[in-house]
């Protein structure tokens, strides 16, 4: 099997890491960050228009699920669905930096935090 490397670069908008999602490794998907596809996503466009590499950087709301773009129908039938918690993604880049979240979840090989 081969080593996965930590890449800050493979961080989507919303704070789930692509650098282990099914669809990134099989080859099926570029990441969020170059999806050019990507227009219906409302965070994607909300940081590439301001500016910021993910959520953890607005400087608009205090935390993610107060942004009704971050916190919406789609983002919580997502979360239940897949048992997802995007905010604790956030949350992690926040204390631990972009390197340290990709470290993180790279070694848990993990896409997304678990909801609690």
């Amino acid at each position: 099997m081969d080593q996965k490397t930590p890449n800050k670069n493979l961080i989507a908008y919303c704070g789930l890491y692509c650098g282990e999602c099914g669809r990134y490794l099989k080859g099926k998907c570029p990441g969020c960050q170059k999806n050019a596809k990507a227009t219906w996503c409302k965070i994607r466009k909300c940081c590439i228009e301001s500016g910021k590499l993910s959520c953890a950087d607005c400087t608009v709301h205090a935390t993610a699920s107060e942004c009704k773009k971050f916190n919406n129908m789609i983002s919580k039938l997502f979360a239940f669905i897949f048992g997802s918690d995007r905010e604790a993604c956030i949350n992690m880049i926040k204390e631990k930096g972009y390197d340290g979240y990709a470290e993180e979840m790279t070694k848990r090989g993990a896409q997304s935090l678990k909801k609690k």
